[in-house]
């Protein structure tokens, strides 16, 4: 009888642990592939920077992912591959380039590039799999992303893309 009530009490409390540690974890669709991930803890963390991070930029008549039509009408099919292409373009492009004299906002912005790490680490597995689709089109609408970026100094571009996350993960949000 104590045995029994033992593992029933450590089956409980690891379901509680488990639970705990994916509160907050949100599964999003991307076509085929399907991601978790705290959509809450990277808005947040953003969130606590945006205001910072938009205020170093001094290009306010150009954008990164605004450009007309960038991310809207994506084909369902291509989802998958276009948000591997823009985690990845986040993980490998801006993340590193992000760097202030602010050691908080630093932390915040190593937060949520783990984040993005991680879901771009999920989305490869798709990728692999042969369940991405990388059409014309999202290549087409990436091509022109990385034109904007390039067309700017590394770090100007990094910060802008920064600023412009709130625009990624609307999209998230709204296409998943």
């Amino acid at each position: 009888m104590k045995g029994s009530c033992l593992f029933l009490c450590l089956l409980s409390m690891t379901w509680c642990l488990i639970l705990m540690t994916t509160a907050g974890n949100k599964i999003f669709h991307f076509g085929p592939c399907r991601v978790s991930m705290s959509m809450a803890e990277i808005r947040s963390g953003f969130n606590a920077i945006k205001a910072n991070i938009q205020a170093r930029d001094p290009i306010r008549n150009l954008s990164i992912l605004s450009y007309p039509h960038s991310l809207h009408k994506v084909k369902s099919s291509e989802r998958c591959c276009i948000t591997h292409q823009l985690f990845t373009f986040y993980v490998d492009k801006v993340f590193k380039h992000c760097r202030t004299e602010d050691s908080y906002i630093n932390r915040k912005i190593s937060s949520i590039a783990n984040s993005f790490l991680s879901v771009r680490r999920n989305l490869e597995l798709c990728h692999e799999q042969n369940k991405c689709v990388c059409g014309q089109e999202s290549l087409g609408k990436l091509k022109q992303i990385l034109v904007n970026y390039e067309g700017l100094n590394v770090t100007s571009a990094a910060m802008k893309s920064l600023g412009e996350l709130d625009i990624l993960l609307d999209w998230v949000e709204k296409e998943s």
